[in-house]
């Protein structure tokens, strides 16, 4: 029976070393926009789909580990939905880079303080992600911790909307309206995303303990 502990440990092992890389990549990218929330700058925006991109490949490498593995360290649909939900996050942060530059938008406060609180979040489930296996109540305190930002974040984003919605009605006020609330809801999106992150960490734990 050797053979198949030292088959299994692993492939087992994979699923954990796969949704760190993938938080990881969820940090590198948060960075990355907060850094062209500074900046605009092309660089910056190229390090968020770089990191889009990588993240993705990781995410189809842990769904084909998977389907080809019969003995998972968590129910296989919570591994699944993390990881999803991870991704989720950084394609909200890809579709916002892509949109501001379509659509011609000037970062301003409200995208950089929402930026900065989703930055944190992602830390956050990183770091749950780091002590989920030894340290399962530590996890779950980063998971709250996530949950609080996202909390923050949608603060901001009313506040963003209340302020959009206050000014002249006129019409070039109207189209930059439509553009920035487009950009608010991807951000507001990515944060619906990290606080489902945190309740999946949540329902690992208690099926853990």
């Amino acid at each position: 029976m050797s053979w198949l502990r030292n088959f299994v440990k692993p492939r087992q092992d994979n699923f954990m070393k796969l949704l760190i890389e993938q938080a990881e990549y969820a940090v590198k990218g948060l960075d990355a926009l907060s850094a062209y929330m500074r900046d605009s700058g092309e660089a910056s925006a190229d390090t968020v789909r770089r990191c889009e991109k990588d993240a993705d490949e990781v995410r189809r490498i842990l769904v084909d580990e998977l389907n080809r593995t019969f003995v998972t360290p968590m129910d296989r649909e919570d591994i699944f939905a993390l990881s999803r939900v991870i991704d989720d996050i950084l394609d909200y942060a890809y579709s916002t880079v892509d949109e501001m530059q379509v659509l011609h938008v000037t970062p301003n406060s409200y995208l950089q303080q929402m930026v900065s609180l989703l930055r944190d979040a992602a830390g956050e489930v990183h770091l749950a992600m780091l002590r989920l296996r030894d340290h399962p109540s530590v996890a779950t305190e980063h998971a709250r911790r996530a949950k609080a930002l996202e909390n923050r974040v949608e603060g901001v984003y009313r506040e963003a909307l209340a302020d959009l919605f206050s000014g002249p009605q006129d019409v070039p006020h109207v189209i930059e309206m439509l553009k920035m609330r487009e950009v608010y809801r991807h951000l507001s999106n990515a944060a619906d995303h990290g606080d489902e992150a945190a309740n999946v960490i949540g329902d690992i734990v208690v099926k853990m303990t």
